[in-house]
């Protein structure tokens, strides 16, 4: 039973931990954070849905497509609900984003409906056996994504021009003008790749988990807890975190009952922060004077 539950958990958490990668590289670039990335990932998985059922695309098509339409909602979040009210020096777009998530919930409400809906994916159809336990081969892909995007966003931000240039827009954005770096279209690409995280962890689930207008509120607020937990200013904090969550939530699930789950995830979230308040990687931000 707790190699399914840890199989199930790691799942989870890996889900976890790419919306949460998506809330870490809009806060590395410009210290702001998309608050509707749950409605991101809904959006992601009813377009995926659309194109593939509805539309009967190849999945090679749809996702694709699917993906192209996140990054075009990352893209419209940044420059209506973020940028202007960072213009003006205000933290309003923390409300704006929360705002225009629950816009966009209620737009594919009234039009994909609010009935959950099957994605089929030959991935989530047989399961198999690992360690002793069943389990659908959907459930070690997501973990291995999650990891590879993990650590390809990590090297990016190391090894690269694009993903220095990324780190100099918040860290010194006078000086990353001055050296020719567009630091408006940094910013936005970051929430347009924040978006596509997104999507793609939508993607994932949804053949788990149906597809709904509702389907990522609480994966949003999870996701959240989890880049707080493991420090926003980590890439693989966040996944390692996000992780852990997913696992603390399925073994907290099978074996005390779904309804202690939110008790116990959420107070520990509270008890890291009260005694490791920049998360468990995140590193404090030095000042100099």
């Amino acid at each position: 039973m707790i190699a399914s539950t840890l199989i199930t958990g790691l799942g989870l958490g890996a889900m976890y931990g790419l919306l949460a990668l998506g809330f870490h590289i809009t806060y590395a670039v410009s210290k702001t954070v998309n608050f509707s990335q749950g409605a991101s990932m809904m959006f992601g998985a009813v377009m995926g849905y659309t194109f593939s059922v509805t539309l009967g695309w190849p999945v090679l098509l749809a996702f694709p497509a699917a993906l192209g339409c996140c990054a075009i909602l990352g893209l419209a979040i940044e420059f209506f609900l973020v940028r202007p009210f960072v213009a003006r020096g205000s933290e309003a777009w923390l409300m704006a984003t929360v705002a225009g998530g629950i816009v966009l919930e209620n737009m594919v409400l009234f039009t994909f409906g609010k009935e959950p809906r099957n994605l089929p994916s030959v991935l989530a159809q047989e399961p198999i056996s690992l360690f002793g336990a069943g389990a659908y081969p959907l459930q070690i892909v997501i973990p291995v994504v999650g990891i590879t995007i993990a650590f390809a966003l990590t090297w990016l931000q190391r090894s690269t021009r694009a993903g220095q240039a990324m780190l100099a827009t918040v860290q010194r954005p006078e000086a990353a003008q001055l050296v020719g770096v567009d630091t408006r279209a940094v910013i936005a690409i970051a929430f347009a790749i924040s978006a596509v995280f997104a999507g793609i962890a939508g993607l994932l689930i949804a053949p788990l988990f149906n597809v709904s207008a509702s389907m990522g509120t609480i994966f949003g607020i999870k996701a959240f807890a989890a880049a707080i937990l493991g420090g926003i200013s980590s890439a693989w904090g966040v996944m390692i975190a996000g992780l852990l969550y997913g696992c603390i939530e399925a073994l907290t699930t099978a074996y005390l009952g779904s309804g202690y789950t939110q008790i116990v995830s959420f107070s520990l979230v509270i008890l890291v922060l009260a005694t490791v308040p920049n998360g468990l990687f995140g590193r404090a931000a030095v000042n100099k004077v």
